[in-house]
């Protein structure tokens, strides 16, 4: 039985791409309700009906929502427990990629997860999921993990994504929460940030790297991602990173100590 089972989910940037998908697919595996907290009005009001009419009304919310101000995404966690009664999994996706409006980014990618996993793990979960546990999975990406030289901001956002998960998903915050903590990174996939980002970039310079890379690409659907972000959500260890790419099945990243390298 997958974890979702008669739970209760919060996902950001839930009202289109890849958000989307992951509610879909949490609702197929037996999801409870979900909760879209979206900045869009026109994206979240299109998704509850496009969830209504598959899964029913009864399951689905919206709530307008900009991350970076922690009142507003309050909000959605508390219009969720009055909705619902419950939240049991918080997935911190909503995000950008756009280095021209790089403090922005930082505000949403960043400060917007952090709101996120204060709000899930110090206030929320603990008190309102519907089991034993809660979960949190952070959405980062491939290029938290590489260096990704169009947009060095962008990849600085999501590799500290990864250093959040991990910090938080060791024991001693389990052993006081019993809330776990994921990270899933996904690689290039068809959203509307993919076909969008040769607009936003730092310059020129950085522009033409992109368009280099461009046709190198292997990109996968958002599809594809959902079923990565199940799979992990199900069998994911506290504290764990997990790649999703090439319409590959997730596989785990291992990241070293820095001891390992420390020369004798």
């Amino acid at each position: 039985m997958s974890v979702a089972s008669g739970k209760i989910a919060l996902i950001s940037g839930g009202g289109a791409g890849i958000g989307l998908q992951y509610a879909k697919e949490l609702l197929r595996n037996g999801l409870r309700g979900v909760t879209l907290a979206d900045i869009c009005k026109t994206n979240g009001e299109n998704a509850v009906k496009e969830i209504g009419d598959e899964f029913g009304d009864d399951k689905v919310l919206f709530v307008k929502t900009d991350v970076t101000d922690r009142n507003q995404y309050e909000e959605a966690f508390e219009k969720t427990v009055d909705r619902f009664k419950n939240i049991d999994i918080v997935v911190n996706n909503a995000g950008v990629m756009n280095d021209a409006i790089w403090e922005r980014q930082i505000s949403i990618n960043l400060v917007g997860t952090i709101f996120g996993c204060i709000l899930a793990v110090e206030k929320y979960l603990p008190k309102y999921k519907t089991g034993s546990e809660g979960v949190v999975v952070n959405v980062a990406s491939v290029s938290g993990l590489e260096k990704f030289q169009a947009f060095p901001i962008y990849s600085a956002t999501k590799r500290a994504v990864v250093g959040l998960t991990r910090a938080w998903g060791k024991d001693v915050h389990y052993l006081r929460t019993n809330v776990r903590f994921l990270a899933l990174c996904p690689g290039v996939t068809d959203t509307p940030l993919l076909r969008e980002c040769l607009d936003r970039h730092l310059g020129p310079a950085y522009q033409d790297i992109m368009k280099g890379n461009l046709p190198h690409l292997n990109i996968q659907s958002a599809e594809c991602v959902a079923k990565g972000f199940l799979h992990v959500l199900n069998t994911g260890k506290n504290g764990s990173i997990w790649v999703v790419e090439h319409s590959e099945p997730p596989y785990e990243i291992v990241i070293p100590s820095r001891k390992q390298f420390r020369k004798k």
